[in-house]
């Protein structure tokens, strides 16, 4: 018995057994949250007309769409940080016809001196330079060793040569971050890396110094205080601690520089001062 039997007698008889009160529904459970996507270096590339310079023909280069890259911070010497993409690896443009190469700041009509200089340095000699519509961290390099070599046939400023180095060597570094440590010959290959990275660190610190000596801001697209630091940060990884010395305190004592660049300051000071207790200079 029940309290709904005899309800078929009423002709309810699929209800004698109905439950009286309606048991909740649960939620359903919520559809798994979509896995992310693997990235795809492609989605932040496109292809972007140029003509050279040098011998006028034009083409199209690899070039990276604004804001698509996360940022994620910034090392010491100002190298961005981005989320599984380096931006680096695109800022030379390289002429497939002549050869000629430049960061994509300095990809411009150049003075026929300097025409006549790269067509007698390079023009038609450059060859085995790959193109791929992904470049690796070598198909990068050797651009920007493409690159150096133009600004020294060209005779650049020193700044472009400087920025070149600098670019390079954060290139470099990103290789180094990315080398797989089952990598055969992992240590030599990191060491000499290293010492490229050095190198190039080096070149572009000389650069800037004689740079901020002869030219006029902007050099290589920063402000007075913007190169400070950065030579700053350059000549205290180089033992050259009464040049970053100086650096630091006219940034400090410049009422035009920011809060965060004085604070970054204040830490490379600190560094300098450490290094210097270190080795016995202090």
């Amino acid at each position: 018995m029940g309290l709904l039997s005899g309800l078929s007698n009423m002709g309810l008889g699929k209800l004698e057994g109905a439950n009286i009160y309606e048991e909740e529904k649960k939620p359903e459970a919520k559809a798994a949250a979509k896995e992310e996507a693997p990235f795809d270096e492609n989605d932040v590339l496109f292809d972007k007309s140029a003509e050279c310079p040098i011998c006028g023909k034009s083409f199209s280069y690899r070039a990276v769409r604004t804001g698509k890259a996360r940022l994620l911070g910034q090392d010491q010497d100002l190298r961005p940080k981005y989320d599984k993409f380096d931006p680096a690896k695109y800022d030379v443009v390289v002429c497939p016809y002549c050869g000629y190469a430049a960061l994509i700041r300095y990809f411009t009509a150049l003075p026929d001196a300097q025409v006549k200089l790269v067509k007698a340095g390079i023009g038609g000699k450059v060859h085995g330079v790959s193109n791929p519509p992904i470049f690796s961290y070598d198909d990068a390099i050797q651009r920007y060793q493409l690159a150096l070599a133009s600004s020294i046939v060209k005779r650049a400023k020193d700044s472009e040569k400087a920025y070149v180095c600098l670019k390079m060597a954060w290139v470099i570094r990103g290789k180094k971050e990315s080398l797989p440590l089952e990598t055969e010959n992992y240590d030599e290959i990191m060491k000499g890396l290293t010492d490229d990275e050095y190198e190039a660190l080096k070149f572009a610190y000389d650069g800037f110094v004689s740079a901020r000596q002869k030219e006029s801001f902007p050099i290589a697209g920063m402000d007075e205080i913007t190169i400070d630091y950065l030579i700053g940060v350059l000549a205290a990884k180089f033992g050259e601690f009464d040049t970053a010395q100086k650096m630091i305190a006219g940034i400090l004592m410049n009422k035009a520089a920011n809060n965060r660049i004085k604070d970054r300051a204040r830490d490379l000071k600190e560094q300098v001062l450490a290094d210097m207790k270190a080795k016995g200079e202090l």
